[in-house]
């Protein structure tokens, strides 16, 4: 890797190399598809609460790869070397200098230098290569954890016996399969259709440490903890008002790894929480927020509206969750999974014994 050749190696890669130009956009929308699928996990096992003992370990183990993942794609964003890389690492390497004492020590060796350069880009390739390593590492762990409790179900309820679960194939294998077709057509219309939608344009300028762009953005799955980030625009005591972002933006990840002891409930599931349910979707509607907040500039309404933002995300975890569980009535939790899908087939069948044309259930023995 080197900054003489980094912008102009991607052009080669997509102009002289057999399909580079279709390795270069599955590897770009591979990153935003795995975000995608990620982000989509988390919030299923938020409203399920899938992070609820006896599943704590796995819990951390996924905010474990997550947080793999963000430190994979912020590397990886430097490589291409255009403006938006360039300034984008720029921005989150001074945030380490804002770090009293030790800051600016540490931002000068995580650069390797006093700028961004070749050495930056030197150790960001090998560290960008380094990290999926680790993260197929957690992987096994995760599915280690995932193996010793089982999975977690929509009821939030345990396996009693064998009647609670169902065989891996056709059910598993049929639901993924459908999942896995849905989730590969999107990812082919991003690679074949609009590969660059999710990118910048301005990332096909070669980076110019003289030439700052009009709006840093970073990529779209990084969006709300940028503006987290920035809406802390006040000094909070001693501490600054950089400082204080960063230690917002940095404590809205690591919040994650202490929900399981956050939510005092002891139901799991949201479809038996009417009161947290509507939390949820509120806390969902936040973080979309965000997002889209984290995409605009920084000034006037906006930094009004993440400020807002901001202080329920955080308002969710250190407030809502552990109140909730305290005051809220959940509705009858069913003694086992195979009771709760009978009593929704009834449901669905007028109060029958079994709906219409169900099939008998399989013999396990057979």
């Amino acid at each position: 890797a080197h900054v003489d050749m980094a912008f102009a190696s991607v052009e080669k890669i997509m102009r002289d190399v057999n399909y580079g130009w279709l390795l270069r956009y599955v590897h770009a929308n591979g990153a935003s598809m795995f975000f995608l699928a990620v982000y989509l996990h988390i919030f299923r096992g938020l409203y399920y609460g899938s992070y609820k003992a006896p599943r704590e370990v796995l819990w951390i183990l996924g905010v474990i790869i997550y947080l793999l993942m963000m430190g994979t794609a912020f590397l990886g964003y430097l490589l291409p070397w255009g403006q938006m890389s360039l300034w984008g690492a720029n921005v989150i390497t001074s945030l380490f200098g804002a770090i009293p004492l030790v800051g600016e020590g540490l931002q000068t060796w995580l650069v390797g230098g006093f700028a961004i350069d070749n050495a930056t880009l030197n150790r960001f390739f090998s560290l960008h290569y380094l990290l999926p390593f680790m993260i197929a590492g957690v992987v096994f762990l995760h599915i280690w954890a995932l193996h010793v409790p089982g999975n977690n179900n929509p009821t939030g309820v345990e396996v009693k016996d064998a009647q609670d679960t169902v065989p891996f194939h056709p059910y598993y294998t049929m639901k993924d399969a459908f999942a896995l077709t849905i989730f590969a057509i999107l990812f082919a219309y991003f690679v074949f259709y609009d590969p660059n939608v999710l990118g910048h344009a301005v990332n096909y300028v070669e980076a110019n440490p003289l030439v700052t762009p009009a709006h840093i953005v970073p990529e779209w799955y990084l969006l709300p903890f940028y503006a987290i980030l920035r809406a802390i625009t006040f000094n909070i005591g001693p501490i600054d008002a950089k400082l204080g972002g960063v230690i917002a933006m940095f404590g809205s990840i690591a919040i994650l790894f202490f929900l399981p002891w956050l939510d005092t409930s002891k139901v799991k599931s949201a479809r038996y929480r009417p009161i947290y349910k509507q939390f949820f979707w509120i806390f969902v509607l936040v973080c979309l927020g965000l997002g889209w907040l984290g995409a605009q500039p920084a000034e006037g309404g906006y930094v009004l509206a993440a400020q807002i933002l901001t202080a329920y995300y955080f308002a969710h975890f250190i407030i809502i969750l552990p109140v909730l569980g305290l005051v809220e009535t959940p509705r009858e939790v069913p003694t086992s999974i195979s009771d709760a899908v009978l009593a929704e087939s009834k449901a669905h069948s007028g109060g029958g014994s079994a709906p219409a044309g169900a099939a008998a259930a399989p013999d396990r023995n057979a």
